[in-house]
């Protein structure tokens, strides 16, 4: 299991965002290492990659949206149903990975990346109107809903610097069963399932145990928007 880029972007206008200052979905692969650390909390803190741009600090970056990462494996796969070549980075990934299960990964599972970097499983990737935009593909966020193959955002636990080849192991997985593509589908397409995302316990990021909560009726009234 390897990293095979680190990926940063830049602003760039877009159409399909009301974020002032556009969006930092076009990442591309750099050299050299990049220095990774916990951003902030959501709302003031972006990304936690050293020179990548979150413009939109209402709905991404922060702590448990520190750093996205997704599978050449599942792009190689996008690649062949879309028809098109689909670049490391182009999904807005700061991490393309190689041999590396993202999408049964288990929240509060742990990645070391390199010597010093260790992350942590926080989420799935929700597809947005800018994502739909920079795809350009007729019915994309329904494809990309059913086909629950989101990426995986993950937290800092230890800051550290990667690059380009680094190895990529799993240090730590929980005995529970939420994994990505479980959380993805709660949060989408089958809310029946989000009782089940408490499993995960402490690793899950507050927005998604009120919205898990709220489902099961063990709390009171609070913004669900997904």
């Amino acid at each position: 299991m390897k990293l095979l880029t680190v990926n940063l972007g830049q602003p760039i206008p877009s159409e399909f965002t009301d974020a002032e200052g556009g969006t930092g979905i076009d990442k591309r692969p750099v050299d050299g290492p990049v220095a990774v650390s916990a951003p902030g909390p959501k709302g003031t803190g972006g990304s936690g990659l050293a020179g990548d741009a979150v413009v939109d600090l209402r709905h991404h970056g922060g702590d448990d949206q520190a750093v996205y990462a997704y599978a050449r494996e599942d792009l190689d796969d996008w690649q062949r149903e879309l028809g098109r070549e689909l670049a490391n980075g182009f999904f807005g990934e700061n991490l393309t990975t190689s041999g590396v299960e993202v999408t049964g990964a288990r929240i509060g599972e742990r990645w070391r990346v390199g010597p010093q970097l260790l992350l942590e499983v926080t989420s799935p990737r929700i597809p947005c109107r800018t994502f739909h935009g920079w795809l350009g593909e007729r019915g994309w966020l329904k494809r990309f809903t059913r086909a629950a193959v989101p990426g995986a955002y993950l937290r800092v636990i230890e800051a550290g610097e990667i690059r380009a080849g680094d190895a990529v192991e799993v240090v730590h997985r929980p005995d529970h069963e939420v994994t990505i593509e479980l959380m993805f589908r709660a949060l989408t397409s089958r809310r029946e399932l989000l009782p089940r995302l408490l499993e995960a316990g402490g690793a899950l990021p507050e927005e998604s145990r009120r919205k898990a909560l709220k489902y099961a009726g063990q709390e009171g009234d609070c913004a669900v928007g997904t």
